[in-house]
């Protein structure tokens, strides 16, 4: 597999190896070797796998606060998405800067995630089904979010009308809550 860099500490882009034919394709989705030995060493517990219906659904930007916070990594199976991670921890040199990337289903990207960001997507094609592990459970009494739109972060979505939950459409502005996480330099 390759990672790239993002410009963000800690957040990447992961790409398999695709071995394909005129048969389909064979992939890895995740070896904790491989994974271990480009430094991204994680031990996912959960996997989880979401469908969106239409063409412009946005979930997010979420977060699980300390001391429930995860790492994901997330990936598209069917259809596509924009991608968003937001740098949430406090003395970061990235504090509040965002990264945006398309996964596809031909594309095979994925994002790694880790602890200390808001994270969220739109769907860029109807049935778009998304994918992700998570290093830690879902813990509800520690689940958070910022707006999709807060104008202090600037994400520059490919929509302009999602299509939103409830709980979406009402999340708080970063300036109202705060963030909870905290930069550490790496080791």
């Amino acid at each position: 597999m390759e990672v790239s860099q993002t410009g963000i500490p800690g957040l990447v882009v992961v790409k398999p190896r695709v071995f394909g034919d005129n048969r389909g394709f064979f992939l890895e989705t995740h070896s904790r070797k491989a994974f271990a030995a480009a430094g991204l060493d994680y031990d996912f517990v959960q996997d989880n796998h979401a469908r969106s219906g239409p063409r412009g659904v946005l979930r997010g930007l979420h977060f699980q606060r300390p001391p429930a916070t995860q790492a994901k990594l997330v990936w598209v199976v069917r259809g596509a998405v924009f991608d968003v991670a937001v740098d949430l921890r406090v003395g970061s040199p990235t504090y509040k800067k965002w990264y945006g990337i398309e996964l596809t289903e031909d594309n095979f990207l994925r994002l790694m995630v880790p602890r200390g960001f808001a994270h969220g997507y739109v769907t860029l094609t109807e049935n778009a089904e998304f994918m992700y592990k998570v290093d830690a459970l879902y813990a509800p009494a520690e689940d958070g979010g910022i707006a999709w739109n807060d104008p202090e972060i600037g994400v520059a979505w490919p929509v302009t009308d999602p299509v939103l939950s409830e709980k979406d459409a009402r999340q708080p502005r970063l300036a109202e809550i705060g963030s909870p996480f905290v930069y550490s330099e790496p080791a």
